[in-house]
C-alpha cells in the first residue's frame, strides 16, 4: 500500500463527465491498496467569471472578498467529486482547505503556507476513506478565508504531500509532462523525463504555466518528489527532483516566455543613498513582486530606475509609489507590450557561450533586447511582446533543444 496525493487541475475537472472520469481513476488507484488525498482546482474559467463578476459591482474590490469569493469554485468541485466518487461505490470524504487543517499568514490572494494540522485527514485515511481538499485556499490566524495565489492547487498538493509523508505526489494537468518550450508556440519542443527542483522552479517562475512556482520551492525544500503527468491519458510525465550529476551535461534544459510583464521606468529620481530602498520598499510593503532591476548611472544628481513588475500588479505598483516620489521625486512611465524571454538549464554552471548565443540568435534576427537580468541557471532578456514567440523558437532551435 502507498499513500497517494494527487492534484487535478481546473481542466481536468471542466464539466461533469470530466469529473466522472477523475472518479474512475481515483477509484482504480484506491482498489489497488492505495491510501489517497486528492487535491481538485475550480472547474476551468470559473476563477476568470468570479473575478468578472467582482469587477462588474466594485471596479476594486477587496482582497479580502475576493478570498471569500474565490475560494468557492474549489468548494464546489470537492463536492462535486466527492459526489462522483459516491455514485461509483467510493467512500469519500470533502474538505476546504481550512476543515483539512491548512494554515496560512494573513495576507489576502496571495497567502503562504504555516502550517498543516492533518489529524482530521489522517482519521478518515485510517478509515479508507479518499479524500477531496479544495486547493488554493487555507485559513488565516484570525479565522478568516485565504487564498494562495494562481496555481495555488499546486502548492496545497505539494504541502500536503509533505505534511502526510506521501509516497509519491501526482500533478495532474492538460499536458503530459514539462517541456522544453510551450509546444503550442515551438512545434518541436521535446518532453522531458525529468528535471531539476532548481530548472523546474525557474522555468515556473519565468512563464512556464506548468507549475506554480511556490509549489516547486517548497517541494525542493521538503524535499517531495513529484510528477506532472496528464488526466488525459496514461502516459509517463516528467519526474521533479533533486539534481543528480548527469543533468549538467545538458547546457540548456528549457525556454520560457512570460507575457505578463510589465516594465515601469522612473526617470529623473534623486541620485543618492536611500532612493532605491525607498522605492523598493514601499513595493514590498504593497505585496508587489518585482523581477528585474536596473539602475543607471547618475548623472547631474539625478538617475534612472527600471524594473519589471507581473502586468496585473502595474496599477497596483504605481499606486504604491505615489507618496514615495513626492519624496524622491521622478516621472513614472509603464510598458505594457513587453515579454520575458529565459532560457534555463543547470549546465550553465560548467559551461561559458550561452549568453552569447542566445543574443546573437535574436541580434541576427533584429530582437531588440530592452533589459537583461543572470543567475547561475539562467539568462532572461526584455523584448517586445510582438516578437515573443519568434524569439523562443529562435533560442530554442540556437541551443538544439529539439535534439534532446
Amino acid at each position: 500500500m502507498a499513500r497517494i496525493v494527487q492534484k487535478y487541475g481546473g481542466t481536468s475537472v471542466g464539466d461533469v463527465d470530466r469529473i466522472k472520469n477523475v472518479a474512475a481513476r481515483i477509484k482504480a488507484v484506491r482498489e489497488a491498496g492505495n491510501e489517497l488525498v486528492v487535491v481538485v482546482s475550480a472547474r476551468a474559467g470559473v476563477t476568470n467569471e468570479l473575478i468578472a463578476r467582482a469587477k462588474a459591482v466594485c471596479e476594486n474590490p477587496s482582497e479580502r472578498e475576493m478570498d471569500q469569493l474565490l475560494a468557492i469554485g474549489e468548494q464546489e468541485t470537492i463536492a462535486l467529486t466527492a459526489m462522483a466518487l459516491h455514485g461509483i461505490g467510493v467512500e469519500a470524504m470533502s474538505y476546504t482547505g481550512a476543515q483539512a487543517g491548512i494554515f496560512t499568514d494573513q495576507v489576502h490572494t496571495k497567502a503562504k503556507i504555516k502550517m498543516i494540522h492533518a489529524h482530521a485527514l489522517e482519521k478518515d485515511l485510517r478509515a479508507g476513506k479518499v479524500i477531496i481538499v479544495a486547493g488554493f485556499q487555507g485559513m488565516g490566524p484570525d479565522g478568516q478565508t485565504t487564498t494562495l495565489g494562481r496555481g495555488g492547487s499546486d502548492l496545497t498538493a505539494i504541502a500536503l504531500a509533505a505534511a502526510i509523508k506521501a509516497d509519491k505526489c501526482e500533478i495532474y494537468t492538460d499536458v503530459d509532462g514539462v517541456y522544453t518550450a510551450d509546444p503550442r508556440v515551438v512545434k518541436d519542443a521535446r518532453k522531458l523525463s525529468e528535471i531539476s527542483y532548481d530548472e523546474m522552479l525557474e522555468l515556473a517562475s519565468l512563464g512556464s504555466k506548468v507549475m506554480q512556482s511556490r509549489s516547486v520551492e517548497f517541494a525542493a525544500k521538503y524535499n517531495v518528489v513529484f510528477e506532472v503527468r496528464s488526466s488525459f491519458n496514461t502516459n509517463p510525465g516528467t519526474i521533479v527532483k533533486q539534481e543528480v550529476a548527469y543533468m549538467e551535461k545538458v547546457v540548456v534544459r528549457g525556454v520560457a516566455v512570460d507575457k505578463d510583464q510589465a516594465k515601469i521606468v522612473i526617470s529623473n529620481i534623486v541620485d543618492k543613498p536611500g532612493s532605491a530602498a525607498k522605492v523598493f520598499k514601499g513595493l514590498a510593503n504593497a505585496h508587489i513582486n518585482v523581477d528585474m532591476i536596473v539602475q543607471n548611472v547618475g548623472r547631474q544628481g539625478i538617475a534612472n530606475l527600471t524594473f519589471t513588475v507581473p502586468q496585473t500588479e502595474s496599477a497596483k505598483a504605481i499606486k504604491a509609489l505615489g507618496p514615495i516620489l513626492k519624496e524622491t521625486g521622478g516621472d513614472v512611465t509603464v510598458d505594457e507590450k513587453i515579454a520575458k524571454l529565459s532560457v534555463v538549464g543547470v549546465g550553465m554552471r560548467t559551461h561559458s557561450g550561452v549568453a552569447a548565443t542566445l543574443f546573437q540568435a535574436l541580434a541576427d534576427a533584429g530582437i531588440n533586447l530592452e533589459l537583461i537580468s543572470t543567475s547561475e541557471i539562467k539568462i532572461s532578456v526584455v523584448i517586445q511582446t510582438d516578437r515573443a514567440d519568434e524569439a523562443a523558437r529562435l533560442a530554442h532551435k540556437a541551443f538544439d533543444l529539439d535534439k534532446l
